[in-house]
């Protein structure tokens, strides 16, 4: 039984720490989404500006 117990422990702090690193992963990916989104609207202004401003 005690055997089952360690088992169990260390398991567990094994499936904690990844589910620790899964969500940084997703945060990072937040914040690595939005930028992208910032960007490419960005650039659709830049190019509609260029079109319809009469940019020299």
């Amino acid at each position: 039984m005690k055997k089952f117990n360690i088992l169990f422990i260390v398991l567990a702090t094994l499936a904690l720490s990844g589910c620790s690193a899964i969500t940084g992963i997703f945060k990072a990916g937040v914040f690595v989404g939005i930028l992208a989104v910032v960007v490419v609207v960005g650039v659709i202004i830049w190019l509609l500006s260029m079109f319809f401003g009469g940019g020299k």
